[in-house]
């Protein structure tokens, strides 16, 4: 499980950085009909080579909850923490 801050309606796709402890996720997809949900989820699972993701919580909120499937807390803590890392946050 993990919480994400997005940006929809970005110009790009990208999956970096940090905002208030959330990772942060800019989706183009609109912030209607779910579109943007469905983007973070599927953007978040790619990014940290799994399988699947699902939006359990804040599907009308910039801060959601992310449930990331086949894959241990500790591995996405560590791809995270690289992230911080390259990122500079």
């Amino acid at each position: 499980m993990i919480t994400v801050w997005v940006v929809p309606g970005s110009s790009r796709d990208v999956v970096g950085g940090f905002h208030d402890g959330s990772l942060r996720v800019r989706t183009t997809a609109p912030a209607e009909g779910g579109k943007a949900n469905r983007a973070v989820a599927r953007l978040v699972a790619s990014h940290l080579g799994a399988d699947r993701a699902e939006v359990l919580s804040g599907h009308s909120s910039r801060r959601k909850r992310i449930l990331v499937r086949d894959m241990t807390r500790q591995t996405a803590e560590r791809l995270l923490a690289g992230d911080s890392a390259s990122k500079g946050d």
